[in-house]
């Protein structure tokens, strides 16, 4: 029985049979934006949670830095090793929320994954997750799709529920996702509570796929 937060993989699937990716090929600005400026280098190990079609992983790893890419779907990590197949190795299936994962990693970071996650004990895993898995000094970027004050959650029943959606080939037929959109209160809330401290936020945006996106830079919080 799939978790409501694997309904992506279905839509993955709806798109590559019909020969096309569901999100578009433009990365996120912030992601190479923050490595540069936290002087992220490329012998320093990162990890990105929800690597989706490779969106942001295939211009981080064309600039030469040391990513390990992953995501729950194995149709989206299989879609990623097909259209870079020189970056095989560096992707895997990784479910952060139940999965056991041995390496530490200087950077971490994960674009619009967290927004799915509609249940507290699993926001609270995401992040436990992130704060186990970063090393002494490491830090995590975390964008998640909101404008800092929407509070809304969809209803985890309707996940994977057949519906018709405007894609960019066309009308499609995919499975319905889950969302839940937090402001920054609630968000630095969450954050703080898994033991773990906000060293920047903001509002970005990663056209054309999302509009605006709340982000935040964090670090362990000392012992």
């Amino acid at each position: 029985m799939k978790k409501y937060y694997e309904a992506y993989d279905e839509r993955y699937k709806t798109a590559h049979l019909k020969g096309v990716s569901w999100s578009s090929e433009k990365s996120s600005p912030i992601v190479l934006d923050i490595i540069k400026k936290y002087k992220i280098n490329a012998s320093s190990t990162i990890l990105e949670i929800g690597c989706g079609e490779g969106r942001d992983s295939k211009t981080v790893l064309e600039s030469g830095y040391n990513l390990f890419a992953t995501d729950i779907s194995k149709e989206a990590i299989e879609y990623c090793k097909n259209i870079m197949p020189l970056y095989k190795a560096h992707f895997g299936i990784l479910d952060c929320l139940n999965d056991k994962h041995q390496n530490k990693y200087d950077f971490i970071y994960s674009v619009a994954v967290i927004h799915m996650l509609v249940l507290e004990e699993d926001r609270n895993l995401f992040f436990r997750f992130i704060n186990e898995h970063l090393t002494k000094d490491g830090i995590a970027l975390i964008c998640t799709m909101g404008d800092g004050m929407t509070e809304m959650q969809s209803d985890i029943n309707d996940a994977f529920k057949l519906y018709e959606r405007e894609h960019k080939s066309g009308k499609i037929v995919v499975a319905r996702t889950s969302c839940r959109m937090v402001s920054f209160e609630t968000f630095e809330s969450e954050i703080k509570s898994n033991n773990l401290i906000v060293i920047e936020k903001g509002i970005t945006s990663a056209l054309p796929d999302f509009n605006s996106l709340m982000f935040a830079v964090v670090r362990k919080k000392a012992q």
